[in-house]
């Protein structure tokens, strides 16, 4: 309401009453959660969630590490208090209809600032990726002492649960900006216990006339940036953010080259579905980008062309997602793919039906092969 867009949802906090009236005037509702009663309504025509007022006292480790305290003596004050960031610690009186904003958030909004509402910041450790998906979200700064709340997360952020960690990243890969997340994690310095497959492209060279932005971490936050002003797909965004993962696993010997990323690519990308299980269709994309989008550029020979247009085919990534890893990487279009649509065109012209007759088969696909490379190098 204060930014001037539409809510996503809408949560409600009940304070001043016990769990057992609200249930008396509220039977209907369905209660959920375990550790603190979470209730779901009908609210408007849509189901919203009730919480109660409630304060969190760190008891352990991680985002399970709290005890929680309910009572009806909790205000709403003490409630936001235990929230991550200011812009996140304001609530709207239903009742009477004034903001209730007691950490300055509405100012923090205005500002462009993202402000940790109070040292309890980092009593959940993934409230530091939180933050840095919030900048990169609306484009705001981070304050200097949040940047710091952010850096004492980083002893228990390796003990996380993977997930955690890829609906953070799921979320910063939605945004205009992705780099900014990786960046403002960068900062912080737990880029490497967040995200270590990325942090490992920090300072790698490349050949200077094909790279004249920086080491390989630039790139990537730069092809990220230009994948996700051409596509929504998000594969397709995560793809353009792991296509050039192999380069930090080049030998020393060999930089600022880096022969064979695109299979050590695929090692990279390995482990990091090791350390938290990607989404398959994620790692099917960005298998393809990591395996083709070098090869394909140096693609001349129609029967390999043929050959990349037959696996578009049936790929998730389809042409319109390899045409936009292969924009990300240099910020232009490669022959290849100005001319990838017209290849397909010709290749699809080629129907099994206008094979000789007695053909089946391997003979028939075969000639399929040789018909479509063909036409293909008509086009060439």
């Amino acid at each position: 309401m204060l930014r001037g867009a539409a809510p996503h949802d809408k949560d409600y906090v009940i304070t001043g009453v016990t769990e057992g009236f609200f249930v008396s005037a509220f039977p209907r509702a369905f209660k959920s959660g375990v550790k603190f009663p979470v209730y779901r309504m009908n609210i408007g025509g849509e189901t919203r969630e009730i919480a109660f007022a409630r304060g969190e006292t760190k008891s352990g480790v991680g985002y399970r590490g709290f005890d929680v305290s309910l009572s009806p003596d909790t205000t709403i004050e003490d409630d936001l208090y235990r929230r991550d960031t200011t812009m996140n610690a304001i609530a709207l009186n239903l009742r009477g209809g004034e903001i209730i904003d007691p950490y300055n958030g509405k100012s923090d909004i205005s500002a462009g600032i993202i402000r940790a509402v109070s040292p309890h910041f980092s009593d959940d450790p993934i409230r530091a990726l939180r933050a840095a998906r919030q900048a990169a979200q609306f484009g705001y700064a981070i304050a200097p002492d949040t940047i710091g709340l952010m850096t004492s997360c980083r002893g228990e952020l390796p003990a996380e649960p993977g997930e955690r960690f890829v609906k953070e990243l799921t979320l910063a890969l939605m945004c205009g900006k992705p780099s900014m997340f990786f960046v403002n994690l960068s900062r912080a310095g737990i880029l490497d216990v967040s995200f270590p497959r990325v942090h490992a492209l920090v300072g790698r060279p490349q050949p200077p006339e094909h790279h004249p932005e920086g080491d390989a971490f630039i790139h990537t936050m730069e092809a990220a940036d230009r994948a996700a002003r051409r596509t929504d797909r998000i594969e397709i965004r995560f793809a353009a953010l792991a296509h050039d993962l192999g380069k930090a696993l080049t030998p020393d010997e060999f930089l600022p080259r880096h022969p064979d990323h695109d299979a050590r690519g695929l090692d990279a990308l390995r482990e990091w579905n090791r350390e938290m299980t990607l989404p398959r269709l994620w790692r099917a994309c960005a298998s393809f980008a990591i395996s083709e989008h070098m090869r394909a550029k140096k693609m001349t020979d129609p029967a390999k062309i043929a050959a990349l247009v037959e696996r578009l085919r049936t790929h998730p990534i389809g042409a319109d997602g390899f045409e936009t890893i292969m924009f990300a990487d240099r910020g232009v279009m490669p022959a290849i793919a100005e001319n990838l649509r017209g290849y397909i065109r010709a290749a699809n012209s080629v129907k099994a039906s206008d094979a000789p007759p007695e053909l089946s088969g391997k003979a028939l696909g075969d000639w399929l092969k040789n018909a479509r490379a063909k036409a293909v190098g008509e086009i060439i």
